[in-house]
């Protein structure tokens, strides 16, 4: 029953925390309530991108003539799609379990809580509680969707993103609250295979709001030409469950205009919530603020040998910066010194179609931060590749520091550039100046030129455009 470290929750911070302190040498084990994997692979990342593509294709099939192709018809099968997508996440949850075994980490299944003393109690469904300890313990809960004051997930009528991917049955029309990653990539699934969706955000910015604000614009005019209605800047002032569907009250911010929208169900996609509720911070004394678990740069709480990382403490709530978190906390524990993570430099993708991919500042913060900036962009229009794969809608945007030539930031809109955005990435990570991208050679024809271009026409030297 004795540790080394004990990791709760088995997300891909937790889950990949749990490995590295393997390969490190302890004796290590993960308690996990639901199944390996955690919402990524189970509830997030993984399905919804199965849904995705499966939308991707009936959209494919539906333009093949574009293609040369003839095809007499296409249906899309609902129930079909979801199976896919729960048979994808239940394919990638068993991998996991694959993975501890192999890593020789204990799978200790039930709801974590921590005690004093370096302890740790789990309860399993049956009522039953065990009490293991460890040198170290990780925190790694993750997170759950936030639920609106106004809007209330009933899992029915008002769901939430775990909800929208085993629906029994396709609606007819569904009213999105949030344009954030998970509201516009549901979006795009619903509305692709024939649901009349209506997006509502409270930003004034609208589609992505987080994003540089040209990207935000293009995926906003894309969005509207596939018919889906956009309301940006506007609040939802409540939902009427009553009766068969839901009414939707909203208000614009700026004209005061109220409306109401007929749907058969409201997806709430407002961000998410951490899971820091009945896991023992208070009678540890662990401090949090606003719900999130107060940590220092290698993940470190105010009480020695608990840590935090991923959704439940401050920052982006991705997988891949819990996993880096994990992997920065777990090689610190083990007495190496890895360098603190530049949260500057993560990259964000977001899964709709045409994708969304960013990293680092954006125009607008570039210049609030007081750089003189150089600002490049390379339409896919002129691109050969994307003209010959059809997808020649989006454009790279990137940012430099007009003095030296920093690589500040860059925003992509098009078709796989959430593949392609690692290359930033790692340019920003080895200091690349703007005159190197462009010395760069890049592969022709690919849709990766456009980042050459980009750097290219930064500086008047692009040779497409």
């Amino acid at each position: 029953m004795n540790y080394d470290l004990i990791v709760v929750g088995s997300g891909p911070g937790g889950y990949v925390a749990a490995i590295r302190a393997s390969q490190l040498g302890m004796k290590v084990a993960i308690v996990e309530r639901e199944s390996l994997g955690g919402i990524c692979l189970n509830w997030g990342c993984i399905p919804t991108k199965a849904l995705l593509k499966s939308a991707q294709v009936f959209e494919y099939i539906q333009h093949a003539e574009d293609y040369g192709i003839t095809v007499a018809s296409a249906k899309a099968d609902f129930d079909a799609m979801v199976k896919r997508s729960r048979n994808v996440a239940g394919g990638m949850s068993k991998g996991v379990q694959f993975l501890m075994r192999k890593n020789k980490i204990e799978v200790i299944m039930g709801t974590g809580k921590l005690l004093r003393g370096k302890k740790v109690e789990v309860s399993d469904e049956k009522g039953g509680k065990k009490q293991y300890t460890a040198e170290h313990i990780i925190i790694a809960t993750g997170a759950r969707a936030r639920a609106l004051p106004n809007i209330p997930i009933d899992g029915k009528k008002i769901i939430g993103y775990r909800e929208a991917m085993t629906l029994a049955k396709q609606p007819k029309k569904m009213v999105v609250v949030g344009a954030g990653a998970i509201g516009v990539e549901f979006a795009y699934f619903y509305s692709s295979i024939g649901t009349e969706v209506t997006i509502v955000e409270f930003m004034e910015q609208g589609l992505v709001p987080r994003e540089d604000a040209d990207v935000s614009k293009e995926l906003t005019k894309i969005y509207k030409s596939k018919g889906i209605k956009v309301l940006a800047n506007t609040a939802v002032e409540k939902v009427d469950t009553k009766g068969r569907g839901c009414t939707v009250s909203v208000k614009n911010r700026k004209s005061g205009k109220v409306e109401e929208i007929k749907c058969d169900v409201v997806l709430s996609a407002a961000g998410v919530a951490p899971n820091t509720e009945n896991i023992g911070l208070e009678a540890l004394g662990i401090k949090t603020e606003r719900g999130l678990i107060q940590v220092d740069e290698y993940y470190r709480t105010n009480v020695a040998g608990v840590y935090a990382i991923g959704d439940v403490v401050a920052g982006a709530a991705l997988a891949h910066v819990a996993s880096a978190e994990g992997i920065t906390c777990v090689e610190k524990i083990a007495g190496h010194h890895p360098e603190p993570i530049d949260y500057n430099n993560i990259p964000s993708c977001t899964y709709c179609i045409p994708e969304v991919a960013s990293v680092g500042y954006t125009e607008q913060a570039a210049k609030d931060a007081g750089y003189e900036v150089k600002v490049g962009k390379f339409p896919f229009s002129a691109s050969g590749k994307a003209s010959a794969a059809g997808a020649k809608k989006g454009f790279v945007k990137v940012i430099f520091d007009a003095k030296y030539g920093e690589f500040l930031g860059a925003h992509m809109i098009g078709s796989n550039v959430t593949e392609m955005i690692a290359e930033v990435v790692a340019a920003r990570k080895l200091e690349t100046t703007g005159h190197e991208i462009i010395k760069t050679v890049h592969p022709h024809p690919t849709m990766s030129e456009a980042v050459m271009e980009a750097a290219a026409a930064a500086y008047d030297e692009v040779i497409h455009l």
